[in-house]
């Protein structure tokens, strides 16, 4: 049986909305503090009762949770739900209000970028620093030195204070600090985004091949794709508290039910402008789920607020790093003869197996007016997709399913050739 790397026991964070920030005192500050504490006390439970509960924040609320040491577990929900300060009260950086979080070993933070640098210090400088924080001699630091200059690509700076790198070179060299200073425990906490598509991808690779050590890793993200190819337990958080925890499968889709509720109790009505689109939802299933051999169907409504003679109606699907994977395009007269459309139109597409890597899509409607309204467009949101199945582990667009056979070729043995003579 598994370790137990971290142990959450009813953690709570509550931060007062509006509280004025404490000073540092002097010692006759302190003095008279002390001396005015019991009024000053009797004043405050009484503003206490009188301020709204809304100017109270609960960031987190009693969470109860494991992660076993070896584990690679995402962190996933809403703005706001609360993963952030989950991170810094594990990283210590702020104390829970209440209950208590219990960690084994070293923990390797990588909260923003540059966390833990010092402006003034050079990369190397910074490298050997943020060791230090961690605990770890200068001999495993300086074996660990070459990769991490190595893995952040920023060798011809790593001699220059760090106020003077760009935003992708901090996040670079950060990230290899974090990930080759070897911790028990690393917490990431949606810091990719600022890299590049190939450096994010270069990133995924080197997380994945810290949990194959044996290290666990909370991954904090609103990129599905990433989460899902990197963690295999999720836990998903709602208003501060722990709503789902289990297979990242299960904890994405609970994600998505979380979102589309959020987003249900909107009106059916035609958007401001009275042209555009109203949700698009997954036509023919609940789940935002779908099999990779599965067809399914997107489905939304049509508003046009005034007649027009024809449109042309986009349908597009787009990978994680927005990569396109199909643009579909029909005309109006394609639904019948061009006439005066006029109201509110219920659309719906229907699309085969696509057989697509597993991982996050996105799919939205355009809408290009033509007659009086010609170059008018209209976007529709995006409705996220999880595509599950079979993956090919290169990082290809499409995994079909395919029959492959090899067989050893029996050849006929060639029919001898006699030699030349040579003539004399």
């Amino acid at each position: 049986m598994s370790e137990t790397a971290i142990r959450i026991r009813n953690l709570s964070k509550r931060y007062q909305i509006g509280a004025p920030q404490q000073r540092y005192q002097t010692l006759r500050d302190s003095i008279v503090s002390g001396l005015t504490a019991p009024w000053r006390r009797l004043r405050e439970m009484g503003r206490a009762r009188a301020e709204s509960a809304d100017a109270t924040l609960w960031a987190l609320r009693e969470l109860d949770f494991e992660v076993k040491a070896g584990e690679v577990v995402g962190v996933i929900g809403r703005n706001g739900a609360g993963k952030s300060t989950l991170l810094k009260v594990l990283s210590r950086i702020t104390e829970p209000t209440s209950g208590y979080a219990e960690i084994r070993g070293r923990i390797g933070s990588l909260l923003e970028v540059g966390t833990g640098f010092h402006n003034e210090l050079t990369g190397r400088e910074n490298i050997f620093l943020n060791g230090a924080i961690l605990g770890m001699k200068q001999a495993e630091i300086r074996r660990q030195f070459d990769a991490i200059v190595a893995f952040s690509e920023v060798d011809r700076f790593i001699d220059t204070p760090v106020k003077f790198y760009s935003s992708g070179m901090y996040l670079r060299l950060a990230f290899a600090v974090a990930a080759h200073l070897e911790p028990e425990t690393l917490l990431i906490d949606e810091v990719l985004a600022v890299g590049d598509l190939a450096f994010q991808k270069k990133c995924l690779g080197k997380m994945g091949e810290v949990a194959q050590q044996g290290r666990t890793i909370l991954f904090v993200s609103h990129n599905m794709g990433a989460v899902r190819s990197l963690c295999t337990r999720g836990i998903v958080l709602d208003g501060g508290r722990l709503v789902h925890q289990g297979e990242i499968g299960s904890a994405i889709e609970t994600y998505y039910n979380l979102t589309a509720a959020s987003t249900a109790t909107r009106e059916e009505s035609a958007p401001r402008s009275g042209f555009g689109f109203g949700p698009v939802r997954p036509g023919d299933r609940e789940s935002r789920t779908v099999d990779q051999k599965e067809s399914f169907e997107v489905e939304t409504v049509l508003h046009l607020a005034q007649p027009v003679c024809g449109f042309t109606l986009l349908c597009q699907m787009e990978d994680m790093h927005q990569r396109n994977v199909f643009h579909l395009r029909r005309e109006s007269g394609d639904f019948g003869p061009d006439a005066e459309w006029h109201g509110a139109y219920s659309l719906r597409v229907r699309l085969p197996a696509l057989w697509l890597e597993p991982g996050m899509y996105g799919v939205y409607f355009k809408i290009l007016l033509r007659g009086n309204l010609a170059q008018s467009r209209y976007v529709s949101e995006v409705l996220h997709l999880d595509f599950a199945g079979e993956s090919s582990g290169w990082g290809a667009l499409l995994t079909p399913s395919t029959e492959w056979s090899l067989e050893a070729k029996t050849t006929e043995a060639a029919p001898a050739v006699e030699s030349p003579v040579a003539s004399r």
